[in-house]
């Protein structure tokens, strides 16, 4: 992208604003290839940690729901709210009491998010043509494709691919995240080029 191009952009403001944050964007994408490489080395271990920690996280929001619950207790949606806390609560202590079930449910539950993500990651990039863009549209691409595998590998999947196809996302992420900090890093500056 030339610098005219680049100065006749409607994101050209926007990216102008990040520009200087470049290394911080450069840091994250490194960081989430050093995180997706453990999980994909450790995947059912990383599978088994993502669902404790997401029935732990429901089993304390249901707990705080409670308490929140109770002492609103003289509003008309308490009976609401106390159903609500309960089946955080109990859901919770379900992920946590029967893990394989939990990574069961909870594959479903990623296969969805990795579809819908990958698709609005993929055609939301390929629309706004910002820097290095392709980056972004494969990294959609492969988290639909994980999504589609994920479902058609049902059940037996269900143990070792959570933390195997969190492990690819991160790493594809933080790959489109380094290609976009080193675009933004390398554009001229936009500032200096109307001045002149």
């Amino acid at each position: 992208m030339s610098a005219k191009q680049f100065g006749s952009n409607p994101l050209a403001a926007g990216i102008e604003e990040i520009r200087s944050s470049w290394g911080w964007f450069l840091a994250l994408g490194i960081l989430f290839i050093l995180l997706g490489a453990v999980c994909v080395i450790g995947n059912v271990s990383a599978t088994f940690a993502t669902v404790l920690v997401f029935g732990w996280m429901l089993l304390f929001s249901g707990i705080f729901a409670l308490v929140h619950a109770f002492r609103t207790h003289s509003w008309q949606g308490f009976l609401l709210s106390l159903l609500s806390a309960l089946f955080r609560g109990f859901t919770g202590y379900l992920l946590i009491r029967y893990p394989l079930a939990g990574a069961a449910s909870l594959t479903l539950i990623l296969a969805s998010f990795f579809i819908v993500g990958g698709l609005f990651r993929a055609i939301g990039a390929g629309m706004l043509k910002f820097p290095r863009w392709g980056w972004s549209v494969f990294s959609g691409i492969v988290s639909l494709v994980l999504g589609i595998m994920l479902l058609a590998q049902m059940p037996v999947s269900s143990v070792w691919f959570i933390g195997f196809a969190i492990g690819l996302d991160l790493i594809f992420d933080g790959a489109s995240l380094i290609g976009f900090a080193t675009a933004i890093h390398s554009l001229p500056d936009v500032a200096l080029e109307r001045a002149a």
